[in-house]
């Protein structure tokens, strides 16, 4: 039976992300890297992910902490919400994501603006920037509790629509 990647793809693990992640290919573009990452993450394989974070980013992994949280966690899927440049050609890279998991029984959900750099034609995550939702704009002009109702009724706000 054929194991689909983690990342969402729809291959076979051993035909996407698992080549890359046990460096047999070099992931083509950031969004490859960003899902090889992911799925090494579901895959417990997290040498792969100091590996493919860029030498100046790495102060401070902590790889036996990373393996225990990648153990124990329960990888849900990998969203690529989108991507800004990092194609064959480029030498940076954006991939906007959501990363699900179930860690202790809880959901949990991660969405991130990952950044990425290009050396040596390797693709290397350098950092990753929290998306956070943007609070609500209003577009048309606020009603006022004692202006006409906007439904038409002829009665005032607050005691039509607004009640």
């Amino acid at each position: 039976m054929m194991e689909l990647c983690a990342c969402g793809s729809g291959v076979a693990y051993a035909e996407c992300c698992r080549p890359v992640i046990k460096g047999e290919r070099r992931a083509e573009t950031a969004e490859a890297l960003m899902r090889a990452r992911y799925a090494a993450y579901a895959n417990v394989e997290t040498e792969f992910i100091l590996e493919s974070t860029h030498p100046k980013h790495r102060e401070g992994y902590d790889a036996e902490g990373t393996r225990e949280w990648a153990e124990k966690s329960d990888w849900q899927g990998l969203e690529i919400v989108s991507t800004k440049d990092g194609g064959k050609d480029d030498t940076t890279g954006e991939v906007e994501f959501i990363a699900r998991w179930k860690e202790q029984g809880q959901d949990r959900v991660h969405h991130e603006r990952a950044l990425f750099k290009k050396e040596k034609e390797k693709w290397l995550f350098t950092d990753g920037k929290p998306v956070t939702q943007q609070p609500i704009m209003r577009t048309s002009p606020k009603i006022g509790r004692n202006d006409p109702c906007s439904c038409g009724s002829g009665m005032k706000y607050k005691k039509c629509c607004g009640k």
